[in-house]
C-alpha cells in the first residue's frame, strides 16, 4: 500500500479504510475520511466487504436503526475455518455492546444504574484525588508519559473501584483490557494476535469467577455485585453473563478514557493558542473536553449490520450486510459542524457522535467526562508550562479505538 494515498498528493485509485494499515496514514486518518465522505460517503468496501459510512446523518442513522448483533457465533466461526476465535465470541455475544433489544436493555439497565450523572458526581472530588497523588509522583522530575504515569492509571484506578475488585489488580486489569480491545477496535483479523486475546479471555474469565465467588461470601458494593443482585421480571444473570458484561465494562471504562486524556493533551499542546486560552480560564475544560472528543475521537467507528434492505445515501444496502459508521468522519463533517478541522475549546453546538448514539450511548460517559475534566484542569494548573518532548509518537494499532503508546511531555 502507498503511504502517497493521500499525503503525497497521489491518490489510491481504490478508496478503502484498508489504507488505515499505513502507519503514516493512521497517524493522520483525517484526510482519508474526508475523501470518503466528500467522493463516496456510503461507499462499498471492496477490503472489508462492508459499506462504510462517513456523513453525520447517515452515521446516526446507522447507529440508530442498524442492528448490533455482529459478532459471529461459535458455531459460525467454526464453519468460517476459525474455531480458534470460538472462546472469544462466546464471551463476546453475551456483552450489552453487541446485543439488541430487549436482551441489550435487560443489560444496559442494570449496568447504566451504577453510573448515572447523580452517582458518577459524587466521585468528582475522589477522582480529583487520585489525578492529584499520580501528578504528585511526577512533579519533582519534570518530565511525565502522559499514558503511562496518568492517562492510564487514572482510569483503571476507578474502574476498579466502580467495580468492586481490589485495587491492587488494576495494572493487570489494563493489560488484560489492552489485549482485548484488539477485538474491538480491529476489521482484520490478526492470527498472530489470537493467542494474546485468548489468553486475556482466560484470564478475566477467571479473575472475575474468582471474584463474583468471592463477593458472594463477601459481599461488597460495585457493579459485581449490582449484577449479582440484580432481579429483572423474575429473571436473574447467569455467572457467564455477569462475566461477560463485567468485562466489556472495564474495557471500556478504561481504553476510551485513558485515549480521551491522552489525545485531548496532544491536540492542545498541538493548538497552543487554545492551550493557553483554556490555561487562562479553566471554566472552558467541560467543552474543551468535548471539543476533544469531537476532534480526535477516543472510538473512530463500530459496525453494525442491515437489520433490512434500507436505502442509505442513494446506495441499497442489502439486509445482512455490515455498514461500518465512522463516528470520526461524522466528526468533522462540515454540514454539521462548521470549520470542522478547527480545534476550538469554545464550540457551542458540539452534539458529536464519540459516544455512540440512542440505546447504545455509552452508559459511562458521565464517567469518562468527569476523569477528564479532573484531568485538565489539574494538569494545567499544576504544570501551566507543559511542552511536547522531542520524541516521535508512535499511535497504537488499532484502527477503531485511536490512541497513542506514549506521550512524553515536559513542564
Amino acid at each position: 500500500m502507498s503511504a502517497g494515498v493521500i499525503t503525497a498528493g497521489k491518490r489510491s485509485p481504490v478508496l478503502s479504510l484498508y489504507h488505515l494499515l499505513d502507519p503514516e496514514i493512521l497517524a493522520n486518518p483525517y484526510p482519508l475520511f474526508r475523501r470518503l465522505r466528500e467522493e463516496d460517503p456510503v461507499h462499498w468496501d471492496p477490503y472489508l466487504h462492508a459499506w462504510v459510512v462517513t456523513r453525520y446523518a447517515d452515521v446516526v442513522k446507522v447507529l440508530l436503526e442498524f442492528s448490533a448483533e455482529r459478532t459471529p457465533t461459535p458455531e459460525r466461526l467454526a464453519q468460517m475455518g476459525l474455531e480458534e476465535l470460538s472462546p472469544i465470541a462466546s464471551v463476546m455475544v453475551k456483552q450489552m455492546l453487541f446485543l439488541d433489544p430487549p436482551a441489550h436493555t435487560r443489560i444496559r439497565s442494570l449496568a447504566s444504574f451504577a453510573f448515572t450523572p447523580q452517582r458518577v458526581a459524587v466521585l468528582r472530588q475522589h477522582i480529583r484525588g487520585i489525578v492529584s497523588g499520580l501528578l504528585d509522583r511526577v512533579q519533582a522530575k519534570g518530565t511525565m508519559d502522559v499514558i503511562g504515569d496518568l492517562a492510564g492509571p487514572l482510569p483503571y484506578t476507578v474502574t476498579a473501584e466502580m467495580l468492586g475488585v481490589p485495587i491492587e489488580d488494576a495494572p493487570q486489569l489494563k493489560v488484560w483490557s489492552q489485549d482485548f480491545a484488539e477485538m474491538l477496535g480491529n476489521f482484520q483479523h490478526n492470527p498472530e494476535r489470537t493467542a494474546k486475546v485468548r489468553c486475556a479471555v482466560d484470564g478475566m474469565t477467571a479473575y472475575f469467577q474468582n471474584a463474583i465467588h468471592e463477593i458472594r461470601r463477601y459481599p461488597r458494593e460495585g457493579l459485581i455485585q449490582s449484577f449479582l443482585n440484580a432481579e429483572i421480571d423474575g429473571n436473574r444473570f447467569t455467572e457467564e453473563e455477569v462475566i461477560a458484561n463485567t468485562i466489556v465494562t472495564m474495557v471500556g471504562g478504561q481504553e476510551t478514557t485513558t485515549n480521551l486524556i491522552g489525545n485531548g493533551v496532544l491536540t492542545l499542546l498541538r493548538n497552543r493558542p487554545q492551550f493557553e486560552s483554556l490555561k487562562s480560564d479553566l471554566s472552558f475544560v467541560p467543552s474543551a473536553v468535548e471539543e476533544m472528543l469531537r476532534y480526535e475521537p477516543p472510538s473512530q467507528q463500530t459496525a453494525r449490520i442491515a437489520p433490512r434492505d434500507v436505502e442509505l445515501g442513494g446506495k441499497r444496502i442489502r439486509k445482512g450486510q455490515a455498514a461500518v459508521a465512522v463516528m470520526a468522519a461524522g466528526n468533522r463533517d462540515p454540514e454539521r459542524f462548521p470549520e470542522p478541522d478547527k480545534f476550538d475549546i469554545s464550540r457551542a453546538d458540539n452534539r458529536h457522535l464519540s459516544f455512540g448514539w440512542a440505546a447504545h450511548f455509552c452508559f459511562g460517559a458521565a464517567l469518562a467526562r468527569i476523569e477528564g475534566q479532573a484531568a485538565f484542569e489539574m494538569l494545567l494548573s499544576r504544570m501551566p508550562n507543559l511542552q511536547l518532548a522531542p520524541e516521535p509518537l508512535i499511535w497504537r494499532t488499532n484502527l477503531g479505538l485511536r490512541g497513542l503508546t506514549a506521550l512524553r511531555v515536559t513542564f
